[in-house]
């Protein structure tokens, strides 16, 4: 039997489904198709435009037992993820963070949100070689938050105007973040 054009075709369609199909080969294929939509970095918020949050009362743990007060937080430049393990738009826009964190972490507040438990969190932030300090909630979330979907990043100035808002994948190392925090600082 020969192989028409359209035979072929639908071969290739049929091997793509299937490879989506897969569990062990959809979560590398979803997180490459991710790292090419988050090859540009977020747009910043018009001033007109900006929201004001209130630093109110909302308790974090980190993996030491460490509570996090987001009131301590006032009048500081924070940085906010909302992000899971499992997620493909999350792990494609980790390098990006990660690489941010690092030049940024004395000078910003970084604050990775996940729900999962911490020892999920760790085996997966040891896998991938990152250091970046996660909280889980020890409250629930601030409703100006609205978290409705992840990955949800927030870029707060001190006087507490969200700068950036995010949902899905981005380039966090990108020019227009690291200039948008530059003059922050």
């Amino acid at each position: 039997m020969k192989l028409t054009k359209a035979h072929k075709k639908n071969l290739i369609y049929l091997v793509i489904a299937a490879l989506f199909i897969i569990p062990q080969t959809r979560t590398p294929i979803q997180v490459f198709i991710n790292k090419g939509l988050a090859l540009f970095g977020p747009s910043v918020i018009e001033s007109s435009e900006r929201q004001h949050i209130d630093f109110t009362k909302w308790m974090l743990v980190s993996k030491d037992n460490e509570v996090l007060n987001f009131e301590d937080l006032k009048g500081k430049v924070v940085f906010i993820n909302f992000w899971a393990t499992w997620c493909p738009p999350c792990i494609a826009e980790l390098p990006s963070m990660q690489k941010l964190y690092d030049d940024y972490k004395d000078k910003v507040e970084f604050v990775f949100v996940s729900d999962e438990t911490q020892i999920v969190v760790q085996e997966f932030l040891y896998k991938k070689g990152y250091t970046l300090k996660v909280y889980r909630p020890r409250t629930n979330y601030p409703e100006f938050f609205n978290i409705n979907g992840i990955p949800r990043t927030f870029l707060i100035d001190r006087n507490g105007e969200i700068i950036i808002d995010k949902t899905g994948a981005a380039n966090w190392n990108s020019n227009t973040v690291r200039e948008t925090i530059d003059g922050l600082l």
